[in-house]
């Protein structure tokens, strides 16, 4: 099983021969204890086109040291990442694989570069003995194995916070370096230092993506936007953390959106089969991610009522329901996300972004073109919240304000790609959009509490158990669905003079 890590460091450039500058004092570090010298030999992996270090992560095969085994590194912020670890083997553990699938797909994880490393260990430690930081003077010897290059060799000091350390350590730690003439690495990890003296790196040399200009430009760097968001949200999704779930599922919403949205820029005809795919991929992940957000919504509630309210086991029955329903449906994404259909999905959206289907007014400078699909939403929208409120309480207004939400993301998700070339007034318009989204959703996420609260009283009373907290609950998100209903007037008025006439 893989262990994971979160990892915070910071790397500094060093000639070769220089000693460690003095860092008792820096800060809270009291005294610098020597641990002596480890041997340490890894071998990265990446693909042939180097994917892996493209999206900033690092795959090694580490032997030497206490951390010996696999390694895959993921960042979460400058001098931030996380690292899972798995046990010493011959090949790539499953585990392991399965995070960068998204990435590597039908690709093979080969050997790029070796390093060995002599690194010279000191703990920092506060007045207490406490452990503050791991200090290291690494003499680094890389070996290019993936193509033609070279070795190299160098030295570089890096200072990593013990866990549940105060990060001012390092400040006060590179406060003192700098003092001493150290200056920070200009690379993030060793890998990419490695790949850059023995032959060049694929990310080094990429570069900036040019600056949109006309309107094609524009939606297509939104998409690419969009496409790395699922990509990047993959490992969390199938390492369960929170939120990740309904970030990718977005992603796949504002695809399929700008697809629809600005058909006068994409060709609908051949742009309609990816969109078919994410929509299937969206139902996916919207599976497990209603349910989380049922779950808490229920629970919440049910926290607000009086205990002289509660009878019966109804926590533990909310309990049980929502586990169950949460295993079962993370079963079933993660064998979506290791399906050959959701790689060919992957597969497809590189294959239309290479060689985008653009008609005719892709060339054209952004501001008409986008300001007239953004238009068009806001006159399906009018239409859609028009004719749902026109409509009695009940299934069917239920249903047409459903609908009339799901619009009303398409024209935010449109207005957030158009604010690079339209700038503030798209931007008024996306939050705008927003609020109007968000009051649809909580009406919409009433709908879904009754629904279920009906379906928990009938199993509780063929249980023989009290269904009455299930009515008090049920009678709570009726009040809630009036309530949202009652702003939603205003709120469209808001949303509606937002949109360009």
């Amino acid at each position: 099983m893989a262990d994971v890590k979160r990892e915070i460091e910071r790397k500094y450039e060093v000639a070769d021969g220089e000693p460690l500058p003095g860092l008792a004092g820096a800060g809270a570090v009291a005294d610098v204890v020597g641990r002596g010298v480890v041997e340490l030999d890894a071998v990265y992996y990446d693909t042939a086109d180097e994917r892996l270090g493209a999206a900033s992560l690092t795959l090694r095969r580490r032997t030497g040291g206490a951390g010996a085994g696999w390694h895959l590194k993921f960042p979460v912020a400058p001098g931030v990442r996380d690292e899972i670890q798995a046990p010493l083997s011959d090949t790539v553990p499953e585990e392991i694989a399965a995070l960068v699938r998204s990435r590597v797909r039908g690709a093979e994880l080969v050997p790029v570069v070796r390093l060995r490393s002599a690194r010279d260990v000191r703990h920092l430690v506060g007045a207490d003995g406490t452990l503050l930081a791991e200090a290291s003077v690494d003499t680094v010897d890389a070996e290019r194995l993936n193509r033609a290059g070279g070795t190299a060799r160098w030295t570089e000091i890096e200072v990593e916070l013990a866990d549940g350390a105060d990060p001012a350590v390092l400040d006060a730690v590179e406060e003192r370096l700098a003092e001493a003439g150290v200056r920070p690495s200009k690379a993030s990890s060793k890998v990419g230092e490695a790949l850059h003296r023995t032959g060049g790196s694929r990310t080094r040399q990429a570069g900036r993506a040019a600056e949109p200009v006309t309107a094609g430009d524009h939606v297509l760097a939104y998409l690419r936007e969009q496409r790395e968001a699922i990509l990047a949200r993959d490992p969390g999704v199938r390492r369960d953390l929170p939120d990740s779930v309904h970030q990718m599922r977005v992603a796949t919403r504002r695809l399929r959106s700008a697809f629809r949205s600005f058909g006068s820029v994409l060709d609908r005809d051949a742009t309609a089969p990816v969109a078919a795919e994410l929509k299937w991929l969206a139902h996916e992940l919207g599976v497990g991610r209603d349910q989380e957000v049922l779950a808490e919504r229920l629970s919440d509630a049910l926290g607000a009522v009086p205990p002289g309210e509660v009878t019966g086991p109804v926590r533990e029955r909310l309990g049980s329901w929502a586990t169950a329903r949460h295993g079962s449906t993370r079963g079933q994404l993660l064998g979506v996300l290791d399906s050959a259909r959701y790689l060919a999905l992957l597969d497809s959206l590189d294959t239309l972004l290479a060689d985008p289907p653009l008609r005719k007014k892709a060339a054209r400078k952004p501001g008409k073109v986008l300001t007239r699909a953004l238009k068009k939403e806001g006159a399906k929208l009018a239409h859609l919240v028009t004719a749902a409120l026109e409509l009695p309480p009940g299934e069917d207004r239920d249903h047409a304000l459903h609908q009339a939400r799901k619009r009303a993301k398409r024209a935010r998700y449109a207005a957030e790609a158009a604010v690079p070339a339209l700038g503030g007034s798209a931007r008024a318009l996306a939050r705008a959009a927003k609020k109007l989204t968000s009051l649809l959703g909580e009406h919409q996420d009433s709908v879904l509490a009754r629904q279920t609260l009906r379906e928990l009283a009938a199993v509780a009373h063929a249980a023989g158990e009290s269904a009455f907290t299930y009515g008090v609950l049920y009678e709570r998100e009726e009040r809630a669905a009036r309530s949202t209903e009652e702003k939603l007037p205003r709120t469209w008025a808001k949303a509606r003079s937002a949109f360009p006439r």
